[in-house]
Parts: structure tokens; C-alpha cells; sequence
């Protein structure tokens, strides 16, 4: 194992709810180590890490950051993620690249909605955490029942490492658990009485240790702090520690804990898959094979796109020619390495197991995107919920805005371009309203692209009820060969997950000579021609025919889905019938027997999944059943929240993110993805025909 690796680098990224100071407690770390001169902040629009305009105009994140500092003999490579769960996809990528989650908790706010989701990512990403709760020094601050609080939410593994003494205008200072020789006096919760937890956790993952304690041993402070990297790696532990940033008491205590409590790169238990596809443990070995991963990108103005690598196992060396595990080539030179501090880049030579470096113009690298012999697992993203449709405001920008979205796409893997071929909208897809309106921000910032926005269409399909018969016979004469076609068919539902061997039978189609299945329409057509009525030379016209109907539709103009059709009989003109006449009869003659089978609108239903604190499932429950919903089921999530699993028809639920924001305060988030279509009720299926305003064709 490195003693480089073990004893000199952490990677922590810095996560929880808005406005809890974390930006501003990385730029009171950096001016404190002297890494960075003169004063930052957020306020003023100088934070080192928020550089961007869009962060120096709102005066919050929006992306994730990465900086870096020595204390105690220790580098941190320090990420600062959003703390608006609009920006929840920059805080899961930054957690791919630490090995701690600090967690800022605002003191009076207490633990917001956010606090929870990073909290969740960060035990689901298997990381370590610490608890820093800052702000201990404003009016109104009950520091005994927040840490209640955090203990009955997160679990009684959450202990204090040390504790404040007074609050609001009087804190002053923190005293250490561990210190039994420091001045308890004010202290707001007694620090002897977390003391033995605190061993106890410590020592919770080392046997040796436990069979020791267990004798009367009782570690010393310098054992006990090579006890607790290995508790918090393990979650046994998650120390506590306050604050306050803006007055500067404890600071130098938090810069302490996090030196004594973070996770060494060593410690993580991780995993990846070998050249030969089977599981490998990782274990920090410089000289091992390499394992790394691109946890962000970044699009800068002046350098292009810069690809964030975390190297987990191995040597990256700058000019390397490395194999990209899930890419489209072996080799690919990595060029020079960059060294990150906010905005600024230095280059350097290598980087080893815990080093976070920067590549630029690198094409082949992407989010996500492993470098060297071992694969690491895919960062698993959540699914924007939120769409608008989009379209440049001149027509000369298209091009221009298909370069930027692509951009945008690149940086942020919760930004969703989608291509609705049925409605032929452009629609962009983020976590919300105010994530959309970030985005726009930018186009026009850096892309000068403006852009005008929508409602997305819905994308309604048609569909049959019943079986019926019918013909069609297309004949027009304008002196000189004329057009002569006759197509008679029959249809038939055909439910979605219908057995088509099952369904096409003999004994269902006694004259079928071949079929022909289209799985995107769930479209099944029958040749049941007999005697040669039609020649077979023109059927793959009449397929053409029956194409064009299903895209262009019957009733709303909205794609057609689930039927089987079969053509049994027809007649031709040896001079007048083409293949023209025969693709026009087959779309005819599907259009006109559509409509006497019970035609109905299809409507797209989602399944909702909404978590909600538990006195607040009654107002979602009603709201739900003024949108047509249909509740499955609630389980619970985590202490005091449960999750309701509903479906609800699309239409209901396009802007249901203001809702749920607004119905629960901002407490309530929720996750979508399409489930199935439905038939529409009556009312609805008649205001989408009134709106489409459908006119008859004319047969002539």
C-alpha cells in the first residue's frame, strides 16, 4: 500500500441543502491554508468556486467545483456541489469522485429536503460521511433538539465530535468530546455523555479492538484517531461537528475533525470488472493497473470541454496512451494533465490513487467514461422530469442551437434532448423549471442562442376496439393511362403483449400465405390473397399505404398502434393499376374501415413514485384524484416520510413539480418514467379531436 496514499490525500466533496454555507465554508478553507489570496464570496460574486456567471448572477451553485488544500499534512481535494436538488445530477457525479460526504446542516433551518436526498446518495454511494452543522452563531438556534433530530432521522451512528458552547450572538467556541481537560462550562449538551458512544463506534470496525474494549482496554486519543477513518468508512460512525463560517469559531476545530475523520482513498472498499469481465477489488496500488473514471464535465470558454478524472488504482501520466473500457477505442492519448483550483489550471505530470485531475479536448472521454484496464460501475443518474419545447427564434441559429444543446448534454447528464418524431417538437428535459431556466440562461450566455419555449405536445396514439370489414377502390381517370386499385381488409385489436404466434393462426386466418410484424406500432399485417385478385408485386405497396396511415392517423392525426390488419381480397386494371394507386388505396381503405372499429385516443400514462413528509400524504392523495391518478401503494421511505407509487395520464402531471413544491413547501420530491398507454375518457379524447382539428380527406 502507498504511504503517499494513505497518510497525504482525502477527497471529500462538500454537499447538502441550499444556502447552508457550503461554497463560502471553501472559500474561508482556502484563504486559511493560504491557497488563494485576498477575501471571497458569494455575495460579491469572488467565491472561488463559483465561477460561473449564471452562480455570480443567482449567488448559488449550479455546478459542481473542484478545489483543493493542505492542513495537518493532509491534501484535500475539496468538490463543492449544488445544494438546490434541481442540481442533484452535479452532486451524484461529485460523489463519484470522494471518498467523504461532508454534509453542511444550516443550524436554525434545521434538516432540509436536500439534506435528506444527499445523505441517501451519499450511503448509497458507499461513501463516508460527516455531519457539519454551521450557522450556530444566528438568533433562534436550538442546538439540542437539531441534534435530536439528526440522530432520530440519520441514526444514533450520527454522534457529536465536539459540541458548542452557547449559541446564537453567544457561541463562542466548541469544546471536543474526547478533551477531557478542555472547559465544559456552557456547554448546550454534556460532552461526557457522548464519550463512550463515540469509542464504541470506533472501535466497531476493528475485532482486535472490540475484543479489547471488551477486556477493560480503553484506546488512547492517538488510537482512537486511527480507529475512526475506518468507522466512518465503514458508516458506523458519522462524527458531528459545529460551526460557525461567517464569525470563524470552530474552524479550526472543523478543519481538525476533517484531517482526523475522513476517509483515506485505502480504506474504500471498491470493486470493478477486469479485462476478463470478473470482479476485481481495488485497493489504491499506485503500481497496480489502472482504474479511473471521468466524474464530470466541465465546457470551458477558453480550454473547450475538460473531462474531471478521479484515479481509483494505478499511475495516470500525463502524454499516456490509455484504453478506454467503454469507449469506441482502444488507445487514446490522454494529452497533458491539469491540476484544478476553481477556474484555474496548472498542469502536472501524473497523478496517483486519489488524485483528481483534469483532461482537455478529449472526444472519446464523457461522464461517466472509464480509463485503464478495470471498469468501474456507471454512475446512475435520476430521469428529468420537467420538458420544454424549444425552437431557435431565427431560423438561421438552428444549426447554432444543435452545437449547444449538445453541449449542455455533455456537461449534464440530466439534461434530456429529446426528437418526438409523432409531434416534431424539439423538447429539452431537465429536474425542473428552475434547472430549464439555468439552461437557457446559458445558451444565451455562452451560444448566443435565444430560444422560444412551449408546452410539450402530448404524444396521443390511436387504436381499435373492435373488429370490421371494408374496401376501398381508387379509381381516377384524366384521359391517357389512368389509376385503378381495390383493397379489401378486415382489422383487429391487438393488445399490447399479445403472443403473435398465438394470435396468428391458421384457424384465426385460414388463407394466410405470409404476415409481417412491426413491434414500434405493435403492427401485424396479414396476406391472405387468394387467386391472385392482387399481384404480389403491388403488396409491398400496400404495406407503404398502410405505413403512411399509421403515422399520419385518423382521428387527432396522432400515431396509430395495436391493430392487425389482413388483406383478403382486391381487385387491378392490367394497364392502370402502379404501385401509386395501390399505396393510396392501402391508406384509404385502413382510414375509412378505422373508423367503424370503435376507434378510441390513447393517452400515455407515468408512473409517479412521490416521496412527502407523512402529514402531507392526504393533500397528495386528493390531488392525485383530481388528476385522474390511481394510488398502488406507499411504503415508507425514511423516519417521518413516506413514498406513494401512483399512475397518473401524462397530461395531468406536465407541471406537477410546481405542485408538489408548492403543496409541500419545497419538502416533497418525486421520481417519473412512462408506464403504459390507456384509452382517454370521453371528454378528453373529445377536447384533443377539437383541438387537432382533423378535417376529411378528399377521395378524388
Amino acid at each position: 500500500m502507498s504511504t503517499r496514499l494513505e497518510a497525504s490525500v482525502r477527497d471529500i466533496v462538500l454537499c447538502g441543502h441550499g444556502s447552508t454555507g457550503k461554497t463560502s465554508l471553501v472559500d474561508r478553507i482556502l484563504e486559511s491554508t493560504h491557497e488563494v489570496e485576498g477575501r471571497h464570496s458569494v455575495d460579491d460574486g469572488t467565491s472561488v468556486t463559483d465561477f460561473e456567471p449564471e452562480e455570480r448572477l443567482h449567488h448559488y451553485s449550479v455546478d459542481a467545483a473542484l478545489a483543493h488544500f493542505r492542513h495537518r499534512g493532509v491534501r484535500f481535494n475539496c468538490i463543492d456541489a449544488p445544494g438546490y436538488p434541481d442540481f442533484i445530477g452535479q452532486t451524484i457525479s461529485a460523489m463519484r469522485g470522494a471518498d467523504t460526504a461532508v454534509i453542511v446542516i444550516d443550524a436554525h433551518a434545521g434538516i432540509a429536503v436536500n439534506t435528506r436526498r444527499v445523505y441517501a446518495e451519499a450511503e448509497r454511494a458507499g461513501l463516508g460521511r460527516i455531519i457539519v452543522i454551521n450557522k450556530m452563531d444566528i438568533e433562534n438556534v436550538d442546538y439540542p433538539s437539531l441534534l435530536d433530530s439528526i440522530r432520530q432521522t440519520f441514526g444514533a451512528q450520527c454522534i457529536p465530535f465536539n459540541v458548542p458552547c452557547a449559541q446564537g450572538g453567544h457561541f463562542d467556541r466548541v469544546v471536543g468530546v474526547m478533551d477531557d481537560s478542555a472547559d465544559r462550562s456552557g456547554a448546550l449538551v454534556d460532552p461526557g455523555e457522548f464519550r463512550q458512544p463515540l469509542i464504541e463506534a470506533a472501535i466497531e470496525a476493528d475485532e482486535a479492538w472490540m475484543e479489547r474494549y471488551f477486556d477493560g482496554e480503553i484506546p488512547s486519543r492517538a488510537e482512537l484517531a486511527d480507529l475512526i477513518p475506518h468507522a466512518v468508512a465503514a458508516g458506523a460512525l458519522v462524527p458531528i461537528v459545529s460551526c460557525s463560517i461567517k464569525s470563524g469559531v470552530g474552524f479550526p476545530e472543523l478543519l481538525d475533525a476533517l484531517a482526523v475523520c475522513s476517509v483515506p482513498p485505502s480504506m474504500m472498499h471498491r470493486s470493478a470488472l477486469g479485462p476478463d469481465g470478473q470482479p476485481v477489488e481495488i485497493d489504491g496500488d499506485p503500481d497496480g493497473p489502472l482504474a479511473a473514471q471521468v466524474f464530470k464535465t466541465r465546457i470551458d470558454p477558453f480550454v473547450q470541454k475538460l473531462s474531471y478524472i478521479r484515479v481509483y488504482n494505478g499511475t495516470l501520466h500525463k502524454d499516456e496512451l490509455i484504453h478506454l473500457t467503454n469507449g469506441s477505442r482502444k488507445g487514446v492519448k490522454i494529452g497533458q494533465l491539469l491540476e484544478v483550483q476553481g477556474a484555474e489550471l496548472r498542469p502536472v505530470d501524473e497523478a496517483h490513487p486519489g488524485d483528481i485531475v483534469a483532461v482537455a479536448k478529449i472526444e472519446y472521454l464523457h461522464t461517466g467514461v472509464n480509463e485503464g484496464e478495470l471498469k468501474l460501475p456507471e454512475i446512475d443518474f435520476p430521469e428529468p422530469m420537467v420538458g420544454v419545447a424549444i425552437r431557435p427564434k431565427s431560423r438561421n441559429d438552428e444549426a447554432k442551437l444543435a452545437a449547444a444543446l449538445h453541449k449542455l448534454v455533455e456537461e449534464d447528464p440530466t439534461v434530456r434532448i429529446e426528437h418526438d418524431p409523432q409531434t416534431h417538437e424539439v423538447v429539452l428535459r431537465g429536474m425542473s423549471d428552475l434547472h430549464l431556466c439555468l439552461l437557457q440562461e446559458r445558451l444565451l450566455r455562452r451560444d448566443h442562442v435565444e430560444i422560444e419555449t412551449h408546452e410539450p405536445q402530448i404524444p396521443y396514439h390511436e387504436t381499435i376496439q373492435s373488429e370490421a370489414e371494408g374496401s376501398f377502390r381508387h379509381k381516377k381517370q384524366t384521359g391517357g393511362r389512368g389509376q385503378f386499385a381495390e383493397v379489401h381488409v378486415r382489422v383487429f385489436p391487438l393488445p399490447r403483449g399479445t403472443d403473435i404466434e398465438q394470435f396468428a393462426t391458421k384457424s384465426r386466418f385460414p388463407h394466410m400465405k405470409h404476415r409481417r410484424y412491426l413491434p414500434e406500432y405493435n403492427f401485424l399485417w396479414i396476406d391472405s390473397i387468394v387467386g391472385g385478385s392482387i399481384p404480389g408485386n403491388f403488396l409491398p405497396a400496400i404495406e407503404k399505404g398502410f405505413l403512411e396511415r399509421l403515422n399520419q392517423g385518423v382521428l387527432a392525426g396522432c400515431q396509430i398502434q395495436n391493430l392487425c390488419v389482413e388483406v383478403f381480397f382486391g381487385k387491378y386494371h392490367p394497364v392502370d393499376s402502379s404501385e401509386a394507386a395501390f399505396k393510396i388505396a392501402g391508406s384509404k381503405v385502413l382510414r375509412d374501415v378505422f373508423k367503424k372499429a370503435n376507434p378510441v385516443l390513447l393517452e400515455p400514462m407515468a408512473e409517479l413514485e412521490i416521496t412527502v413528509p407523512e402529514g402531507m400524504m392526504g393533500d397528495v392523495y386528493s390531488d392525485l384524484s383530481t388528476r385522474r391518478g390511481q394510488v398502488l401503494g406507499a411504503q415508507s421511505d425514511s423516519p417521518g416520510y413516506q413514498t406513494i407509487c401512483a399512475t397518473v395520464p401524462l397530461a395531468e402531471v406536465m407541471t406537477y413539480a410546481r405542485t408538489l413544491s408548492s403543496m409541500t413547501g419545497g419538502q416533497g420530491s418525486y421520481s417519473m418514467r412512462f408506464s403504459h398507454y390507456d384509452a382517454a375518457p370521453p371528454n378528453v379524447q373529445m377536447a384533443v379531436l377539437r383541438q387537432s382539428g382533423q378535417v376529411e380527406e378528399d377521395d378524388s
